[in-house]
């Protein structure tokens, strides 16, 4: 009789034990998947449309020769911005992280003559190809 006392009394135990560690489990997990929401709102908050810069604008080479691609422009506390790239032939070259806005570009072939050039307002991410047309 007293060993199943004992016996009932030890399957109590790990029974309460056990539901002590599934709260735990539960307790826990309640906090990572909070904290995980929070990542994931300042993730979304980070991300609005009034972002200043954009990551990145490439020029590719496809003419026959090396290029220079030049811009100039202004960001929105009206510093000027300038940018040269030299552009071997059928290459590429970025630059980062460029101010959004309205920029002149010019594009000079290797004997200094002037190929292109314009205005043209970067505001989002962008590769340009320069090729004969």
């Amino acid at each position: 009789m007293k060993a199943k006392i004992v016996a009932l009394l030890l399957i109590f135990i790990n029974f309460a034990n056990a539901q002590s560690n599934l709260e735990k489990v539960l307790r826990s997990g309640e906090v990572i998947i909070t904290g995980l929401s929070f990542l994931k709102a300042a993730k979304t908050e980070a991300k609005p449309n009034d972002v200043k810069f954009i990551e990145s604008l490439c020029i590719k080479n496809k003419l026959s020769d090396k290029i220079t691609f030049s811009i100039v422009g202004t960001d929105q506390e009206d510093n000027v911005v300038k940018k040269e790239l030299v552009i071997q032939k059928d290459g590429k070259e970025c630059v980062f992280e460029l101010p959004k806005g309205i920029y002149t570009y010019e594009i000079v072939l290797a004997n200094k003559e002037v190929f292109k050039k314009g205005e043209y307002k970067f505001d989002e991410q962008l590769t340009i190809t320069v090729k004969l047309e």
